[in-house]
C-alpha cells in the first residue's frame, strides 16, 4: 500500500513537470512587399522557443509571412499576453493583428 501511494505521488509530480509552460509571447514587426512597394505593421503569436530575443523571433516571423509574399524588415519588440490587448497596437496592425 505504501509503495502504491509513492508511485501515484511520483506519477503526479512527473505529470506536472512534463506539461509545457504556456509562455504566450507575441511580437510586433514591420514587413514589405515589392512591385508595387507595400508596407505593413503586424502582431504575431510566437512559439515558446522563439520568445528569447528579437533574433530568435525573426526567422519564425519571416517564414510565416513569406508565404504571402512579405519580407520581414524588423522585429520591433517581443511582449507578453498582458500587452496584447493594447488598443493602439490593434489599431496600428489592422488586418495584420494576429493574422499569421
Amino acid at each position: 500500500m505504501k509503495n502504491h501511494l509513492l508511485f501515484v505521488a511520483l506519477g503526479a509530480v512527473l505529470a506536472m513537470t512534463a506539461a509545457p509552460a504556456a509562455a504566450e509571447c507575441y511580437a510586433d514587426y514591420k514587413a514589405k512587399r515589392d512591385n508595387p512597394l507595400r508596407l505593413h505593421y503586424g502582431v504575431i503569436a510566437l512559439p515558446d522557443d522563439a520568445c528569447a530575443s528579437r533574433e530568435t523571433a525573426a526567422p519564425v516571423i519571416a517564414q510565416r509571412i513569406s508565404d504571402d509574399g512579405w519580407t520581414l524588415l524588423d522585429v520591433v519588440s517581443i511582449f507578453g499576453a498582458a500587452e496584447l490587448d493594447d488598443e493602439k497596437r490593434k489599431d496600428s496592425a489592422g488586418d495584420y493583428y494576429l493574422r499569421y
